[in-house]
């Protein structure tokens, strides 16, 4: 599955720790190798249509959303961040 980067979520990135830069970039990584890894925790969100989380670390969630053959990663930062969003 092709992946892209949405310009938003580029900025939220570059404003991350780079701790949690280097847990992202592993996740995405292990994303395109694995989507079903159970260390991602990847999946739809309920409710939403064609919108999916994925875990990065104990801390970090990014959410994507899918569009036919490819998986747009639009957002990314804290937990707490992602549970008032939600």
């Amino acid at each position: 599955m092709a992946r892209e980067d949405d310009p938003a979520r580029r900025r939220l990135f570059s404003d991350l720790p780079f701790g949690a830069q280097r847990d992202a970039k592993r996740a995405y990584r292990l994303f395109q190798s694995n989507p079903a890894h159970p260390g991602l925790q990847f999946k739809k969100l309920e409710g939403e249509d064609n919108i999916y989380l994925v875990r990065i670390g104990l801390e970090y969630r990014a959410l994507a959303v899918m569009k036919k053959d490819r998986i747009v990663w639009y957002w990314i930062g804290t937990h707490s961040e992602y549970d008032r969003l939600v």
